[in-house]
């Protein structure tokens, strides 16, 4: 596991805290959407950098 991988899953997973975050403070549907994406990118992008599937 390289630094990369590790930054871009901890990224996603503080994305999504901010999408559980910003849903319990009732904001608009699209702010969560974009972050929801956001935070699915990052973590997918951590996850395929990870070193075990070579």
């Amino acid at each position: 596991m390289n630094g990369v991988s590790t930054a871009l899953i901890v990224l996603g997973l503080f994305f999504l805290g901010g999408v559980y975050s910003f849903y319990k403070q009732k904001l608009p549907t699209g702010v969560l959407v974009v972050l929801g994406i956001g935070a699915v990118m990052s973590l997918t992008a951590g996850l395929l950098r990870l070193d075990v599937w070579g």
